[in-house]
């Protein structure tokens, strides 16, 4: 059975799958933590029914039962609002859990290895050079912990992305931090890290694709393709396959968040040979009208991916080349809605 996790606006949808015979898929949808502004969506990947939301300004929950219930976690954050969540998938923790990062506005990390019980404050990075020019355009008094990827293969390797301003590392699990680096992205909304690719870290931002295979130490830009749709949010990388990307991109900030008049594209990479972008058409949505997507991989099953947008719901599973969209419930409020986070597990 697949479950989806999908945080709109208002409301965190859980999408469970049920075969049916044949290859008809029926969708149970689930609305869940109305009104709590839903951010972030993390996965333990050592006991999959535990799910962790982030939200904006209501804390951390937590749910053991794909998401039929929901408890608020012990974490107090004072003035400051949930923007990413990650879990390890190496590292273990106590009570059978894995160690756990929730970011903040304004930036700070907080982990905890008992699965939500205690918490420890990370925030020396914030002494770093860089951090003085660290801004969140619509916000620019203050700035955020975009995302965090504790890598695929290292214990204690952390990296941490600052929205706006640096993407930034640790080897020692947030005791030490080693600063932006020149060439890198500026810009990171969604970082990956790869159990069959060590030492690549693949970067979606804002100022374009980034890849590296040195653990941040030096970048490459890798545009070929994308045109002038430079500006992307999400990259999914399929589990089996380090070079079978997908990413959604727009041309600008404007185009890709914009509720009334947004414009968004996807496209995926599969061959190493000349590193270029290809436009997805069959099977995906309009570009006009659709505000910009998350993209997921879908863990456990071969070759096969999962959009979100404010249109719907769309699957590979053909390795990105084909989508098909889900037949499920999309009430009309959604299509004026940002999606903000989005996770698959099986």
């Amino acid at each position: 059975m697949t479950v989806l996790f999908a945080a709109m606006e208002n409301s965190l949808l859980v999408l469970e799958s049920s075969l049916k015979g044949g290859d008809d898929n029926r969708w149970k949808v689930n609305e869940d933590l109305k009104g709590l502004h839903p951010t972030a969506i993390a996965i333990d990947p050592q006991n999959s029914y535990r799910v962790y939301c982030g939200t904006w300004n209501n804390g951390l929950w937590k749910t053991d039962d794909n998401g039929q219930t929901w408890e608020k976690t012990l974490l107090t954050i004072p003035n400051a609002n949930i923007t990413t969540v990650s879990v390890s998938p190496i590292e273990k923790g106590e009570e059978g859990f894995n160690k756990l990062f929730v970011g903040t506005e304004p930036s700070i990390i907080y982990s905890s290895s008992d699965g939500g019980q205690t918490w420890e404050i990370i925030d020396g990075f914030n002494k770093l050079d860089s951090s003085s020019t660290w801004s969140f355009p619509p916000r620019p008094w203050t700035n955020h912990v975009r995302w965090i990827e504790p890598d695929a293969i290292k214990e204690d390797y952390l990296f941490v992305a600052i929205e706006a301003g640096a993407l930034i590392k640790s080897f020692d699990g947030g005791k030490t931090w080693k600063d932006r680096v020149k060439n890198g992205p500026y810009d990171t909304h969604t970082l990956v890290s790869h159990k069959k690719a060590p030492q690549r870290l693949y970067s979606a931002a804002g100022d374009g694709y980034f890849e590296s295979q040195d653990y941040g130490v030096t970048w490459k830009n890798l545009d070929k393709g994308l045109e002038d749709n430079t500006y992307l949010m999400s990259i999914a990388v399929n589990p089996n396959d380090s070079q079978n990307k997908v990413v959604s991109a727009a041309n600008t900030a404007w185009k890709a968040h914009d509720r009334k008049d947004p414009e968004s594209f996807l496209y995926r990479q599969s061959t190493d040979v000349d590193k270029k972008w290809e436009l997805v058409t069959e099977g995906i949505f309009e570009s006009n009208g659709t505000i910009i997507s998350i993209l997921e991989a879908n863990p456990d099953i071969k070759d096969e991916f999962y959009c979100l947008n404010n249109r719907g719901v769309y699957c590979s599973k053909n390795s990105g080349i084909s989508w098909e969209k889900l037949e499920i419930p999309w009430p009309k409020e959604y299509y004026l809605q940002h999606p903000w986070a989005f996770a698959v597990k099986e």
